[in-house]
């Protein structure tokens, strides 16, 4: 089970780092659209899209990350 620990360690959960990252700034660049456009209606729907979009990310990221450590803890409990 030590192979287990050291892919998530060294594999895994800097994948998962990174997607938190790119769906923070895919939220981040959608409040930016959203401010810099203001006038336009087309450019603030773009920018809102981008924000759901990051936020939905967001979501599913926090997912993976609970269901790997549930799967981690269930597999490395007798260990």
């Amino acid at each position: 089970m030590k192979i287990i620990g050291a892919v998530t360690t060294h594999i895994v959960q800097p994948l998962i780092q990174l997607m938190f990252i790119v769906a923070i700034l895919i939220f981040i660049w959608g409040v930016v659209e959203m401010v810099m456009n203001a006038s336009n209606e087309e450019a603030r729907s773009k920018g809102s899209k981008h924000m759901m979009w990051g936020l939905i990310g967001l979501f599913i990221m926090f997912g993976v990350y609970g269901i790997l450590n549930l799967l981690i803890n269930t597999l490395t409990a007798g260990s």
